[in-house]
């Protein structure tokens, strides 16, 4: 009989996927084009063209630009598109969207770097309950990413899992 306790957790094999090593670390800046719209509702071309010309882009260098509008305005396609062309040359990336999509997005582009032939015919526990708000596209994704080259994928700790996919 062993004198020593046997800690079956570190022993069984299992590699662990924090999805919140993936969280994005990029800031996040909102262009809300109500603010480029006269009254917040109406968007004249003139104006809207000149206000973009005195936009200071470098409030936005180096950060994910989440477009957005927050009024219940109807805005030309074109608009966007004239948003993108000033925010392009600085911005990290561009979205239309809201703040959490863009943190969504981004995450899910992490995601993506995952180097999975690293995870061959592994048993997989992928990390549930954290700090940061990871959601539910996020598990999704690594699921999908992970399940064609894993031997299991589970979720939870490794204490306690919940079983969720294992090769026959």
């Amino acid at each position: 009989m062993s004198d020593g306790i046997i800690n079956k957790v570190t022993e069984s094999a299992l590699v662990s996927l924090d999805l919140e090593e993936y969280f994005p670390k990029d800031e996040i800046a909102v262009f809300d084009m109500k603010d480029y719209l006269f009254m917040g509702l109406i968007l004249k071309e003139k104006d809207f063209r000149e206000s973009l010309k005195n936009l200071d882009v470098e409030v936005f260098r180096q950060k994910a630009v989440a477009v957005t509008c927050s009024a219940d305005a109807v805005i030309p396609m074109w608009a966007y598109m004239l948003v993108a062309s000033y925010l392009e040359p600085v911005a990290n990336e561009i979205i239309f969207g809201t703040k959490e999509e863009m943190q969504q997005q981004l995450l899910l582009q992490n995601i993506n770097k995952i180097a999975v032939n690293e995870y061959l015919d592994k048993r997989v526990v992928i990390k549930g309950c954290g700090e940061l708000p990871v959601g539910e596209a996020a598990y999704l994704h690594a699921t999908k990413l992970l399940r064609p080259v894993v031997k299991s994928i589970m979720y939870g700790e490794p204490c306690s899992t919940v079983p969720i996919f294992k090769k026959k």
